[in-house]
């Protein structure tokens, strides 16, 4: 019995990979994990651009909860089970009137992970619409299989390779995915996507959270991912602990060398690594 989506949700993620929206919080309470947000960007700390492109719900209680609540993890069960992990989870922030874009791609390109069954939940905090840069996927393109990329590195790509498919995308095949803040959209692994610059005076604020049943096991190396639901029968990840207070200094630790681990299997092969 399905727990959120409804049959027809589920049968578009499984024909097109994607699916939105889907709401998960009203827009007061997207306004406030906005509000949490900006007050750590405002703090001027160190962890700064870490703390926000790596695993962030281990460093933040409050992310913790929104990666665990059922809202969202519901959904998740819906199309993969009930036994699941998160594996990653990252700020995708465009400021107003800012260049940076992400490219086409595939995420399962240099994530290291033994089957396609993952899924990207991404909450938006603000509204994420075409005049500010919204996701644009190409559906269908999960049923493809693995597509070559290249490695860019170029300035202004949130990507951490700037990584782009090497092969040409139909872009009017696109579809803009619109969210209002506390929504979610869900997309394949494998989808090919990307998004443009943002061209509006306003920020647009995502966070993508990555999950996987607990089968799909990572062959780049050792790796850590937080059981949300169900229970880990597999045990080939470790289990990451829940965070009780803000940056604190025992997860800040864990945070850099479970950063450190996984850009290594990010940068498996790169030309270069991000500094």
């Amino acid at each position: 019995m399905l727990k959120s989506l409804t049959p027809k949700q589920v049968e578009h993620f499984e024909k097109h990979g994607y699916v939105a929206p889907i709401r998960v919080m009203s827009t007061r309470q997207a306004l406030e994990l906005r509000k949490r947000l900006e007050d750590f960007e405002h703090s001027d700390s160190a962890l700064a651009k870490k703390a926000l492109h790596v695993k962030s719900h281990l460093l933040f209680p409050w992310l913790n909860d929104l990666v665990r609540s059922d809202a969202v993890v519901n959904a998740i069960e819906d199309l993969y089970g009930e036994n699941l992990l998160v594996w990653a989870s990252s700020f995708f922030i465009k400021n107003g009137n800012d260049p940076a874009y992400v490219s086409w791609h595939q995420d399962s390109t240099y994530w290291g992970l033994s089957k396609p069954d993952v899924v990207t939940a991404w909450v938006a905090l603000t509204e994420s619409n075409r005049s500010n840069g919204a996701m644009q996927v190409i559906p269908g393109t999960h049923l493809l299989d693995q597509i070559p990329h290249r490695d860019t590195f170029s300035e202004n790509n949130l990507l951490t390779r700037g990584q782009e498919v090497a092969v040409d995308v139909d872009e009017s095949q696109a579809v803009s995915i619109e969210l209002e803040p506390g929504e979610m959209s869900l997309h394949h692994v494998r989808i090919v996507h990307g998004s443009p610059p943002n061209a509006s005076p306003n920020r647009r604020i995502g966070y993508a959270i990555r999950y996987i049943p607990t089968y799909v096991r990572q062959i780049q190396g050792e790796d850590s991912a937080t059981l949300v639901r169900g229970v880990d029968t597999y045990n080939t990840f470790e289990h990451e602990p829940r965070p009780t207070e803000e940056l604190d200094p025992a997860f800040v630790s864990l945070h850099q060398k479970i950063g450190e681990r996984n850009l290594n299997i990010l940068y498996k092969g790169a030309a270069q690594q991000q500094q």
